[in-house]
This record gives C-alpha cells, sequence and structure tokens, in this order.
C-alpha cells in the first residue's frame, strides 16, 4: 500500500491505490444508504471502473483524492478529495465519503476533513475551499459548519435523486477564516 500522505490522531490519508478497487471501496458506490446524499448510487460502480477511475487520477491535475485509513485497523475507511483545483482562482472543491457504516458517528469526517483543508490552505496555498450537498444531508451541513464554514446559499432544484429534484446548499470557508478558527493548525505560513 502507499505510504501515508496526512498523519492526524487516529487516521491518515494515503493516495487511493489499485488494491482498493478490490476492496469494499467499489461496494460504497452501490450501496443505497452510503450514497443517499450523493449523485452516486445511480448506474451500478463496477471494480473494472474504480480501477479505471484509480489509474485515471494519476494522470489529473485538478484534484487531489485520498483514501482515509483508520490507523488502529489499517482499514480504508472513507476518500476525500479536493477537486477543481483553479490556480489562477486559489480554489477548489471539498468532498467526502465515509464508506464503511461502522465507522460513521465517531468524528473521522472532521478528522479528515480538518487535514485536507489544512493541506490546502497551508500547502497549496489555496485562498477559497467550498462545497455542496443536498438539502437533506444534515450531517454534511452539520460537518461544514463545524469547519467554520458559511452557507452561501441555495441551488434550487439542481440534483435529480430518487424520482425527484433536491436543493443543494453551498458551503465556503477561506483561508484567513479557517486558521483564525483553528489557529493550533496554523504551521508552515
Amino acid at each position: 500500500m502507499n505510504m501515508p500522505f496526512l498523519i492526524g490522531e487516529r487516521l491518515y490519508l494515503r493516495p487511493l491505490s489499485i488494491q482498493d478497487a478490490e476492496g469494499n471501496y467499489p461496494a460504497w458506490l452501490n450501496d443505497e444508504y452510503i450514497c443517499r446524499y450523493s449523485e452516486h448510487h445511480v448506474t451500478p460502480y463496477t471494480r473494472e471502473m474504480a480501477r479505471e477511475y484509480i489509474q485515471n487520477l494519476a494522470l489529473s491535475s485538478d484534484r487531489i483524492f485520498l483514501a482515509i485509513i483508520d490507523k488502529q485497523s489499517d482499514t480504508h475507511i472513507g476518500n476525500i478529495a479536493l477537486s477543481a483545483i483553479s490556480n489562477l482562482h486559489r480554489s477548489a472543491e471539498f468532498s467526502l465519503m465515509i464508506g464503511e457504516r461502522e465507522f460513521h458517528s465517531r468524528g473521522l469526517a472532521k478528522e479528515a476533513s480538518l487535514l485536507m483543508l489544512q493541506h490546502g490552505f497551508a500547502s497549496m496555498n489555496l485562498h477559497r475551499i467550498f462545497c455542496g450537498t443536498m438539502h437533506s444531508n444534515l450531517p454534511m451541513q452539520k460537518l461544514a459548519l463545524s469547519l467554520g464554514m458559511q452557507e452561501e446559499g441555495r441551488v434550487r432544484d439542481e440534483v435529480y435523486k430518487d424520482g425527484k429534484y433536491h436543493d443543494t446548499y453551498r458551503y465556503s470557508i477561506l483561508k484567513d477564516e479557517f486558521f483564525e478558527t483553528f489557529s493550533h493548525l496554523q504551521q508552515g505560513l
């Protein structure tokens, strides 16, 4: 497996590897419960699709897509990403998924998110990180607010899923706001 890239207290983040396609990762995208708030689980997701996606990650310069690994069990529990990275605007879109159900509600999403946001602001010199989530995704809305993000607005009927349209809420945080809220994480600036 790949070496840790970002290390937290209870987890670490590392690049996805082809071996991840042989684990539970593809099953997460076929799990109706795990994908209930995302645009996944619309078409079946195969191991071959996962392998191809992971191979193509190396060719992309506008995203960082990492596996979330529980330190204690060395289990791949989810994925986290900064995508649509704009060097001109110094911005990126944040997303994450905790795919292993037994790791839900343990604060691991917040720990992984703080590692990724700190990296985006301190190491990549991003100015703004944003995310969007379906109006019914209360856990992600709570996470965004706990990360110091501010709600920017609502996009009406943006996502079609399960036979109906869903509004999306948008959140963002600026570099100065992040380090003001999490001053203990300010390193290398």
